[in-house]
């Protein structure tokens, strides 16, 4: 009896590590982002998905969607007014950006004035990265980078001497090129489609509940068990606590040294509801 109470405690504590995984619903040390995700009473337009649990608040949403806000001084209309539809994709990708909780997995470290933290490598979905590149094609800009390289001589962005605007479809070819190469990395385009629990969705109806929730949970698993670049992305700077060791032998155990062996474990849910079908054997 002595122990399987031993094997039932140290079970329990390595469940228990492994539910406070650090990748996991997370916000990053960045300019805007709070500390720690939760919900929010209101988000505005088309951030309003992540209010139920935001990294961002009402005020840094609403100025995500003006054309020049404070949040960086970052101005969409640097080579004549940007399309609405074409907007659109960009607000929605601020939206992610500053709200989500889910993007623990590429949450890499950096020595930056403004930010501690960015995100590299997120695997947006091909339909978001098709949909965006479809609707800017006929949007101009001057530059593929728009992380650097600006003139900011007034304050906000403008277009470095010499270069020329020219129409997306020219700067970026492919969609691949504009989710990969206009936050220097912070996307890669993804083979994976909605709703197949690989890949990011930049938007999503919250009436449907988050698919991130449970991308995130893939590849952070993935990372856990992949060893360091297997998986195409760096390691993240963040410390990883791994699902610990313990969990596949001690949970074995535990099944067979209980009154009635392993079914009894499970007539009493487990089996069904439980490790198996909703918690880590499903990731």
């Amino acid at each position: 009896m002595a122990l399987w109470l031993s094997l039932l405690s140290l079970l329990s504590l390595a469940l228990a590590g492994a539910a406070q995984d650090p990748l996991l619903n997370v916000c990053m040390d960045a300019k805007h982002h709070k500390s720690q995700p939760g919900p929010e009473g209101q988000l505005y337009g088309q951030c309003s998905p992540w209010k139920d649990n935001a990294c961002c608040t009402a005020n840094t949403t609403s100025e995500a969607h003006r054309d020049q806000s404070f949040l960086y001084n970052f101005n969409w209309n640097h080579c004549g007014v940007m399309p609405p539809k074409c907007k659109r994709h960009f607000i929605q990708d601020t939206c992610l950006y500053e709200c989500s909780p889910n993007l623990g997995p590429w949450i890499q470290q950096v020595d930056s004035s403004w930010r501690r933290e960015r995100i590299l490598h997120v695997p947006l979905c091909r339909e978001d990265c098709e949909e965006w590149w479809e609707d800017c094609q006929d949007a101009r800009t001057c530059k593929e980078n728009w992380h650097e390289g600006w003139n900011w001589a007034t304050g906000r962005n403008h277009c470095p001497r010499g270069s020329l605007c020219r129409p997306f479809r020219q700067v970026f070819p492919r969609p691949q090129d504009l989710c990969e190469k206009v936050w220097s990395g912070s996307f890669s385009y993804s083979r994976e489609r909605r709703g197949s629990g690989r890949c990011i969705q930049m938007w999503f109806d919250p009436a449907r509940g988050n698919p991130n929730v449970a991308v995130a949970r893939y590849h952070a698993w993935r990372r856990r068990s992949c060893p360091p670049g297997e998986h195409g992305a760096p390691e993240s700077g963040r410390a990883v606590r791994a699902v610990p060791g313990s969990v596949p032998v001690l949970l074995p155990l535990a099944l067979l040294l209980l009154p009635g062996g392993a079914h009894g474990w499970g007539s009493h849910g487990w089996g069904s509801h439980g490790w198996g079908s909703h918690g880590w054997g499903s990731l």
